[in-house]
């Protein structure tokens, strides 16, 4: 189960308290606004929401009624095995043991649309101001939106430079004559795009343009712009783009072992499996935040658990390849999945062999 999913259960089980006449207050519209957050400090369990706290003063009972209220009814979902009440009213969740097989076979299944959801006929028309990294920023934000649901048309305040093209930025024709406001305005770089091409290429300029967020310098300036020429693992973007590699390299290799992978046992690797599962709600938040930085932050958290767990894949020595090395290479292809479809969402390549 996802955070998407289990956002939808969270749901499912207000609207459910709602039409049985338990609880008397508004549903929420969708499950963008029930926010599962992995639990703080003194929680427990898998995942965790505050919905009863927020639902609290409409219902007019104590927080911790509408939590065991709502409790009992996501505790009987499938995939759910308890639900557990903390502080004032945090429901945390945890999953069944059979979840991470579940969440691989989905990852596995739907490729580089992981995280991605139906459209929902909103549209979204950011104006971008006319410098290369709001022009970066605005044309990943088009496609992170694009995932979530929401066709994106992008609008420069003024001229586009045409080299912003060869960093990948689809130029829209219209310029954004008569716009109220510029949406997307992050610090600009001190490089215009020619110069950033010339110096870190194509993908290494976009990752060191989106890294940071809105209201920091980005990363292609200084020790942080020499880091992006470097394939050593201080380099983020050579960190997560190698982790990619790894995968690709452990099914070669398993290959030539004679097994595939197999998503039907439990495999001991909780980093790596929270950093797959966390994925769709990662990219929800960077499409509501507009925040980019965010996906760029979470490839590399996935990388670096893939890169730790990489080790555990294949036998060694005279072992035999068991169920437990299938179970393993589908958990890290399914992260080698996760760094694709990021990667290509932010724009930037992600070959197989590095």
């Amino acid at each position: 189960m996802t955070p998407a999913e289990l956002s939808r259960t969270v749901r499912h089980a207000v609207c459910r308290a709602v039409e049985d006449g338990a609880l008397r207050v508004e549903a929420p519209e969708s499950i963008d606004s029930v926010k599962i957050e992995r639990p703080r400090p003194g929680g427990r369990g898998d995942y965790a929401t505050g919905i009863a706290l927020r639902l609290a003063r409409q219902a007019g009972r104590p927080a911790a009624d509408v939590a065991a209220e709502l409790g009992r009814r996501i505790a009987a979902a499938p995939g759910i095995e308890a639900v557990d009440v903390t502080g004032p009213g945090f429901l945390n969740i945890t999953l069944a043991p059979d979840n991470q097989q579940q969440l691989v076979r989905e990852v596995l299944e739907r490729g580089g649309k992981y995280g991605w959801t139906e459209l929902t006929g909103q549209v979204a028309q950011p104006t971008y101001r006319a410098d290369v990294r709001a022009a970066v920023t605005a044309d990943t934000l088009r496609r992170i939106l694009l995932s979530q649901g929401t066709l994106c048309r992008t609008f420069c305040e003024g001229t586009a430079d045409p080299v912003w093209a060869d960093l990948g930025v689809r130029i829209e024709a219209e310029e954004a004559r008569g716009r109220l406001r510029t949406d997307v305005m992050p610090v600009p770089a001190e490089e215009d795009g020619a110069a950033l091409l010339r110096r870190l290429g194509a993908d290494a300029a976009r990752w060191g343009l989106l890294a940071a967020a809105a209201h920091d310098r980005p990363r292609t300036e200084g020790r942080d712009g020499r880091l992006l020429l470097v394939q050593h693992e201080r380099n983020p973007l050579f960190r997560v783009r190698y982790a990619h590699s790894r995968a690709h390299a452990l099914t070669r290799h398993a290959a030539q072992l004679g097994f595939t992978a197999a998503p039907d046992r439990q495999v001991d690797a909780p980093a790596l499996t929270a950093a797959i599962g966390d994925h769709p709600a990662v990219l929800a938040d960077a499409a509501r935040l507009r925040a980019p930085d965010r996906l760029v932050r979470h490839l590399e958290v996935t990388a670096d658990a893939l890169l730790s767990f990489q080790h555990s894949v294949l036998p060694v020595g005279d072992e035999k390849p068991s169920a437990a090395h299938r179970a393993r290479l589908a958990l890290a292809e399914a992260a080698g999945t996760v760094l694709a479809g990021g990667l290509s969402l932010l724009g930037i390549s992600a070959p197989e062999h590095l």
